[in-house]
């Protein structure tokens, strides 16, 4: 089993930014990739950012590309997923997963975080 823990979210202002966290434990060897979804009221969970465990490979969601920028350092067996110009429309629940490849198909991934609360206030 892989355990996924997010934290570094909040509330911030329109144009803001923020720098989630995502610490994985457990059986981190059989992870390839991990990624970012969201989840806002309403709405469909959302793909947003992945990366393989390289690095090499990195995958957006056309709505966040040029101001989401994921990374990860394996020595931590973290992931950040860094948030510039953020708006109203990015405020959600944004959820931590771990795969075997960086897709933007939810079932791409088979160990999901608890999530951690991004709120944008214009």
């Amino acid at each position: 089993q892989v355990q996924l823990v997010e934290s570094g979210g909040g509330l911030v202002q329109a144009g803001g930014s923020l720098r989630l966290s995502c610490a994985a434990s457990g059986r981190t060897f059989s992870i390839y990739a991990m990624g970012w979804f969201r989840l806002a009221p309403g709405k469909e969970r959302e793909f947003a950012a992945a990366i393989s465990k390289s690095g090499a490979r990195t995958n957006y969601a056309d709505n966040v590309k040029g101001r989401f920028t994921i990374s990860g350092d394996n020595a931590k067996n973290t992931v950040y997923l860094q948030m510039n110009s953020l708006k109203p429309e990015d405020t959600a629940v944004y959820y931590c997963a771990a795969g075997s490849h960086p897709g933007s198909w939810y079932p791409d991934y088979d160990y999901w975080g608890q999530g951690t609360q991004v709120t944008v206030s214009s």
